[in-house]
C-alpha cells in the first residue's frame, strides 16, 4: 500500500465515525422536531455529493476515489443538523453548494481548505436569509406530508398553524422584562436548564463526541477548550436571574449549538489548529466568541461566526504555540 493510499484509508476510516457519531444527536433532533431533519440531510447531502463530482469532472480528476472518502457526506451532514428543519429546500441547497466550492474545492480541494466549509455555508444563508434562519419549528409538531409542504411548497392540505416559534437563545437575547424562572416557566422554548428538548439534543452530540474522543479520532484540547472557555466566560458574566441575566453557564452549554460545535466543528483537521497548544487556544476562543456573540451580537448563536473568525486566526495561533515551545525547549 503506498503512503497516500494510506492517507486516504485513514481518512476514510475517520470520516465514518464522524458520521457514526453524529447518529445519536440526529436521532435526538429527528425525535425533537420530525421530518425536516431528514429533509435537511437528503438535500444537503445530495447537493454536496452533486457539488463535488461536477467540480472533480471539470479539473478533470477522478470522482470516485474523492467521493468515496466521506468528506463531502460529513460536511452536508454538519450543515444540516446545524439548520433549521423545514427551512426552505433552496436555503439548504444554496447553503450546502456554496460551502463545498468557495469552502473546499475554491482551495483546492480536501485538506487545503483554510475554512469549515459547513459553517461557512451556513454562515452565508444566515446573513442572507435571517428570517428564514430564525423559523426554529415547536417540538414534535409536523408529520411528513406536513414536512414537504413547508420544505417544497406543496399543497397536501392546509398549512400546519403556528409551527414555528423563538429560540431559547433568540427569547433571552429578546427579553427585557421577564426573569429567568418567568422564561422556564413560561416560555415553551425552555425546557429545565437549556433549550425545551435541546437539552437532550446537546447530551447527545455530547455521547459522540466522547465515542470519537475514545477512539482517538482527534485530541481532547480543541473540545475542552471551547466548553471550558464557554462555561467560565458565562460563569464570569452570569449576573443572577433577573430581567437582564444572560444565562447561567449549564444554560449555555446544553443550549444552541454548543456541543455540535465543540465536538464536530472545532475538531475539522483541515480548517483547524494542528499544534496541542494551537488547539487549545483555537477552541478557546471559539467559546469566547461564542458568548460573546449570544450575548451582546445580532444573531443568537454564534457557532459558525466564531468558528469562521479563529480559522483566520489558525496562522497566528501557530506561530505563538511554536515560540511557547522553542522557549520551553533545553
Amino acid at each position: 500500500m503506498s503512503p497516500l493510499e494510506s492517507v486516504d484509508e485513514r481518512l476514510q476510516q475517520a470520516m465514518k465515525l464522524v458520521l457514526l457519531a453524529t447518529v445519536p444527536g440526529m436521532l435526538m433532533l429527528f425525535w425533537l422536531y420530525g421530518w425536516g431533519v431528514l429533509i435537511n440531510l437528503i438535500l444537503a447531502a445530495a447537493t454536496a455529493l452533486a457539488v463535488e463530482a461536477t467540480v472533480l469532472q471539470l479539473r478533470k480528476q477522478p470522482v470516485k476515489p474523492t467521493l468515496s472518502d466521506g468528506s463531502a457526506l460529513v460536511s452536508a451532514t454538519l450543515l444540516a443538523l446545524a439548520l433549521p428543519p423545514y427551512c426552505p429546500w433552496w436555503l439548504t441547497v444554496s447553503a450546502a453548494a456554496f460551502g463545498l466550492f468557495f469552502g473546499k474545492h475554491l482551495y483546492g480541494g480536501v485538506g487545503k481548505n483554510p475554512f469549515n466549509p459547513a459553517m461557512l455555508g451556513f454562515a452565508l444563508v444566515l446573513v442572507m436569509f435571517p428570517q428564514q434562519m430564525t423559523h426554529w419549528p415547536a417540538s414534535h409538531g409536523m408529520d411528513l406530508f406536513g414536512g414537504l409542504q413547508q420544505v417544497f411548497g406543496f399543497s397536501f392540505g392546509q398549512a400546519p398553524d403556528a409551527w414555528a416559534q423563538a429560540t431559547a437563545l433568540d427569547s433571552l437575547r429578546i427579553n427585557k422584562s421577564l426573569t429567568m424562572e418567568e422564561l422556564f416557566a413560561g416560555n415553551p422554548a425552555f425546557g429545565r436548564f437549556g433549550g425545551r428538548g435541546v437539552e437532550w439534543v446537546n447530551l447527545a452530540f455530547l455521547a459522540g463526541g466522547a465515542f470519537l474522543l475514545q477512539r482517538r479520532v482527534f485530541s481532547w484540547h480543541a473540545p475542552v477548550g471551547m466548553l471550558a472557555s464557554l462555561f467560565v466566560i458565562s460563569l464570569l458574566c452570569w449576573n443572577g436571574t433577573g430581567s437582564d441575566s444572560h444565562g447561567s453557564p449549564l444554560f449555555h452549554l446544553l443550549t444552541g449549538a454548543s456541543m455540535l460545535g465543540a465536538f464536530f466543528i472545532v475538531t475539522e483537521p483541515i480548517s483547524g489548529a494542528k499544534s496541542p497548544t494551537a488547539r487549545l487556544l483555537f477552541g478557546a476562543g471559539v467559546g469566547l466568541l461564542t458568548y460573546l456573540i449570544r450575548t451582546w451580537g445580532g444573531y443568537p448563536d454564534g457557532v459558525a461566526f466564531a468558528v469562521l473568525l479563529m480559522n483566520l486566526c489558525v496562522p497566528a495561533l501557530e506561530r505563538f504555540a511554536a515560540s511557547r515551545q522553542e522557549q520551553v525547549a533545553p
